[in-house]
């Protein structure tokens, strides 16, 4: 189902009819310059957005994917890597502007889809921009915590997690 030519079949309670080609191998052939430092299976994994970000995407997404993936009906802070809350309502992300094209949960649902082979040149180059701009939390971590002190900036930590940003500088 996730070979290059595939179509992906989108039926969740955000998306209905909505499908997509796969046109690069799953992980590979990334643009210039994105270099996510995870995988979105390792994000899951590791406790993203509370567990409550995209547990009805089993369906679109690899079912090893949620395997052991921290995911929950409700938001639980506890499920996050570094045990805090850390995402906004949905609504804010709209009333800010910054879901695009034919992702409504935003950049982790684009980066999910570019992982397995989507690609739309414009959607693409708009999250790769804002992916590039969120490393100035790094670099807020690295010019005010100590290598190493993860209890340093948990929210930006966790934040940056998110953005698929190594946390742990």
């Amino acid at each position: 189902m996730y070979e290059i030519g595939g179509v992906v079949k989108v039926a969740d309670k955000m998306q209905r009819g909505y499908s997509y080609i796969l046109e690069a191998p799953v992980g590979e052939d990334f643009a210039y310059g994105f270099n996510p430092c995870f995988s979105p299976q390792q994000m899951l994994e590791m406790g993203i957005f509370e567990g409550k970000y995209c547990n009805d995407c089993i369906g679109e997404l690899p079912k090893e994917w949620f395997a052991r993936a921290k995911i929950s009906n409700v938001a639980d802070e506890k499920l996050n890597y570094f045990g805090i809350k850390s995402r906004q309502l949905l609504s804010v992300w709209k009333e800010k502007g910054w879901i695009y094209g034919q992702d409504p949960r935003g950049w982790f649902q684009w980066y999910c889809r570019y992982y397995l082979g989507r690609r739309i040149e414009k959607l693409d180059e708009i999250q790769i921009k804002r992916w590039r701009a969120f490393s100035r939390h790094a670099g807020q971590i690295k010019a005010n915590c100590k290598t190493g002190d993860l209890t340093c900036r948990p929210k930006q930590r966790q934040a940056l997690l998110q953005w698929s940003y190594d946390p742990f500088i």
